[in-house]
């Protein structure tokens, strides 16, 4: 294969398909247009309706899905099914693994040591009778039907050769006559009149088909492969040429209105953006959040600063009321009830709670000098 040679170039259009090309493209331009447009626009209606409605709608229902059916069933298999299946478990061990292993154990396996020995007994004495017993008996009667059966089978050979002879001579040697002398020569002669007889149905019929043959050439085929040749090729031909450039202005008419509708999308996109977009980014931006600053700064803050002044004063103010009400109760209580008996002080051994003992300390046992 010669790399450098060029690829061959496709044969040149006729002027039939140059003259359907064009219109048929224009037409079908103006049909798709149309079409290519509002799938457009479906297709960005359905990617925001995706974006805003069925993606949130789905998490919402599967996180909805997983709340009701996956949580409750996995916290009943956490901490219900397996606690119960490790009780069951456990009782299961305890009632019947244990048992049924002590049961085997202790009972079954020395009751089937024992009964194995029983049958190793009993087998040995089954081994003995048929060696000593059964075995000479079995020979005695072997040699006994060998014998009748060699005088059988004298006497049956005998028999057997009286018979064929017999059968030969009566039966196969006259049939074998009849067959050669009678049946052969008759045979012959019915199948050579019916090998004739078929040979003249045979040209009877072929000449019959040959005629038919003919005729039915000379009246439907012939003219069928006329019509065919001279009308259905030709037309075909002509609406094959016109359904591939039909294809073929539609794939282009798609194309080009795909190109037309996304030049029409950017344009109303940036219009929307100039007409609605852009004066609310520039009163939000220039206007909202300037007035926003000044009011936080003029109004909110000092409001707030003067709400938590009062907040602090009044926490105080309940502070110092419940100090007073507590010392006028305890006035109260003194004026009506006297002093409080003090307890007497009782000599321990161990410090009090604010000189208790520590490792760190020098007034312990340990590291006092």
């Amino acid at each position: 294969m010669d790399l450098g040679k060029p690829p061959p170039q496709p044969p040149p259009d006729g002027c039939l398909v140059v003259a359907i090309r064009v219109p048929v493209r224009l037409v079908m331009l103006v049909l798709v247009l149309p079409v290519r447009m509002a799938w457009d626009a479906l297709v960005v209606a359905g990617r925001f309706v995706d974006d805003t409605v069925l993606r949130p709608t789905g998490r919402a229902l599967l996180w909805l899905g997983r709340a009701v059916f996956v949580w409750p069933f996995v916290a009943l298999w956490r901490w219900v099914l397996v606690p119960v299946g490790r009780t069951f478990a456990w009782l299961g061990n305890v009632l019947v693994v244990v048992p049924c292993g002590w049961l085997y154990r202790y009972v079954l396996t020395p009751a089937g040591q024992a009964i194995a020995w029983v049958g190793r007994g009993i087998a040995a004495g089954l081994e003995w009778v048929y060696a000593r017993v059964l075995t000479p008996v079995g020979h005695a009667v072997m040699w006994v039907l060998r014998g009748v059966g060699a005088v059988l089978a004298v006497v049956g050979a005998g028999v057997f050769t009286a018979v064929v002879w017999l059968v030969r001579h009566l039966l196969v040697a006259p049939a074998a006559w009849l067959y050669v002398r009678v049946l052969t020569p008759v045979g012959r002669a019915i199948v050579w009149c019916l090998q004739g007889l078929v040979w003249l149905v045979g040209m009877v019929f072929t000449g019959i088909g040959a005629a038919l043959y003919w005729t039915c050439r000379i009246l439907f085929v012939l003219p069928a492969l006329a019509v065919w040749r001279w009308g259905l090729v030709p037309v075909g031909q002509v609406l094959a040429v016109v359904g591939r450039e039909v294809g073929a202005a539609l794939g282009h008419a798609w194309r080009v209105a795909g190109h037309i509708s996304l030049a029409v999308g950017r344009f109303l996109g940036t219009l929307s953006r100039w007409i609605f977009v852009e004066p609310v980014r520039w009163v939000r931006t220039r206007v909202l959040t300037p007035a926003g600053h000044l009011v936080r700064d003029v109004v909110l803050r000092p409001v707030g600063e003067a709400l938590r002044a009062v907040g602090r004063a009044s926490r105080q103010a309940l502070a110092s009321a419940r100090a007073s009400v507590r010392q006028a109760r305890a006035d109260f209580r003194r004026m009506l009830f006297g002093e409080p008996r003090q307890r007497p002080e009782v000599a321990r051994r161990e410090p009090v709670a604010a000189e208790t003992r520590t490792l760190g300390s020098s007034k312990t046992a340990l590291t006092k000098d």
